[in-house]
């Protein structure tokens, strides 16, 4: 168990060899996914992802690569489905992590425990019903980033409770346009994070959160900072009553 709460934490496991110094070489390549300068975020660019219409609808399936190149001409990013955990320990502290500097949306950021996609490869994360299909995606990507095992989190132990529509740029390339669904999860688990995924970890008191993210030395990813805005407060004050903020209709549109 992470005993130190209240300190960044910079350890992690290197999944495989260290393909960080991997690069495309050829001057004349084609932008495309080999472009990309880490091997194992070239990789996961490679998954599908589930296209969805403004109500959340699937409509498809794309390449995360497509899912998140910003278009030239437009400007525009596919919409597509999406989740964000939102982890506390059993003394009601939220984790928030540092983006890894491979990641290719937003890299070198801060934001909350978990942020990624159900793929439309893994059929049981397509399934929609009470949402069972994100919960097994979140489970998934837990253990992915944190090192949490999967037998310390259910896809039942996730507290769903809403979903947001944003949109955001990010450098003009790569960019984010996603219904995102918002997962809750308190409970205290084993931590190993990736490092290749993460750079830093630290828990926060509630107290604490306005003074951490005004002495952060990197920015907020732009759905934390949304969330964090709009909503995280009023519901990590109520973490032992989040059932009457459920709101599964809705899909919030923050401007």
């Amino acid at each position: 168990m992470l005993k130190n709460l209240n300190t960044f934490t910079r350890f992690g496991r290197q999944i495989g060899r260290n393909f960080s110094s991997v690069t495309a070489t050829s001057s004349n390549a084609k932008e495309d996914i080999t472009q990309v300068h880490d091997f194992l975020q070239e990789q996961a660019l490679k998954e599908n992802c589930i296209l969805v219409d403004n109500e959340d609808n699937a409509i498809g399936a794309a390449s995360k690569a497509d899912c998140h190149r910003v278009d030239k001409k437009t400007g525009a990013v596919k919409l597509h489905r999406a989740f964000s955990v939102f982890l506390f320990n059993e003394k009601g502290e939220m984790l928030v992590q540092r983006r890894s500097v491979h990641k290719i949306t937003f890299p070198d950021t801060y934001t909350n425990a978990c942020c990624s996609h159900p793929l439309f490869d893994i059929e049981n994360e397509r399934t929609e019903e009470n949402a069972y299909g994100i919960r097994r995606a979140a489970q998934r990507r837990l253990n992915y980033e944190l090192g949490i095992p999967t037998d310390q989190i259910e896809p039942d132990n996730f507290h769903f409770l809403t979903r947001i529509h944003y949109a955001n740029t990010g450098d003009g390339k790569w960019g984010e346009h996603e219904i995102d669904y918002i997962l809750f999860l308190q409970k205290d688990v084993d931590l190993q994070p990736n490092s290749n995924e993460v750079s830093d970890i630290k828990f926060l008191k509630r107290s604490e959160i306005d003074m951490a993210v005004s002495r952060f030395d990197a920015p907020l990813t732009p759905w934390f900072k949304l969330i964090l805005h709009h909503r995280l407060k009023t519901w990590w004050d109520n973490l032992h009553q989040l059932n009457k903020f459920e709101d599964h209709k809705t899909i919030h549109r923050f401007a």
